[in-house]
Parts: structure tokens; sequence; C-alpha cells
């Protein structure tokens, strides 16, 4: 049986552990700005959140999206950010919504919240080129 294949030809398992990857380095760069992650990869039938955090005073939703250098046509000086859709970003709201919903977690007292996105850029051999966070309003 043949591996099920991604864009670029690259097999779909290859692109789940770019993206596991790149929130991985999200995380550590959220964390390093004082944040504390409260979900990762919260699902629902509109769409996913691929992390939450919260810094004691503002709470986050944050899209991640990576890259590697030479896929897609990605070069230096391009952000895996260009990659996020319009359609993505409509999905947000309704998704945080129902996180706030959910009764199966306690939801941080937070002064304000914001939904941003972080672009990581790796290399072929996994090293950080570039992390772009765009902080969206609050």
């Amino acid at each position: 049986m043949r591996a099920a294949r991604g864009e670029g030809g690259r097999p779909r398992d290859h692109r789940r552990a770019l993206g596991r990857y790149g929130e991985r380095i999200a995380l550590e760069h959220l964390r390093a700005c004082g944040f504390t992650l409260f979900t990762r990869n919260y699902r629902t039938r509109r769409g996913e959140i691929d992390l939450i955090a919260f810094d004691g005073r503002t709470l986050i939703f944050v899209e991640v999206k990576t890259q590697q250098l030479g896929t897609l046509g990605m070069r230096m000086g391009e952000s895996p950010l260009e990659w996020l859709s319009a359609s993505q970003l409509a999905r947000y709201r309704p998704v945080a919504q129902a996180w706030l919903d959910d009764p199966r977690h306690a939801s941080p007292q937070a002064q304000s919240m914001r939904f941003d996105a972080i672009g990581v850029l790796v290399d072929e051999k996994g090293a950080v080129v570039d992390l772009r966070h765009v902080e969206g309003s609050e």
C-alpha cells in the first residue's frame, strides 16, 4: 500500500509531523512571552484551534502555520502566514465560543481575548529560520 500524498508529493504524515513540530516551537515562543497553555488542538465540527493560552490577563486563540523552505515554493523572506485563508479565519470565532462554553474545563478570568497567528518557517533539517507572531485585535 502506498502512503497517502499531500501537497508537493510529500507523505501526509510528514505534513502532520511538521505541523506538530511548528506548534511545539510556537508554544515555546508563547511560554517565553509569559503564556501558559490551556488547550492544544481543540476541535469541533466547525474547525480547530491549534493553541489556547493565557498570560494572567489575556486569553489567546492561536492558529499556527508551519512550512519548510523549498516546499510549495516557500522561500526566505516569505511567511507561512501568507497561507492562512479567509475561511480559516472565519471559523475561529465560533470554535473559540464553543471552547468558552464547554463545561468540561474551567475558562480563565480573562480581562481580554484575542485571535493570534504564528508562522514558523524551518529549513530542511528542521532548524527554525523565521518565526512571526501576529497579535490580533482584542
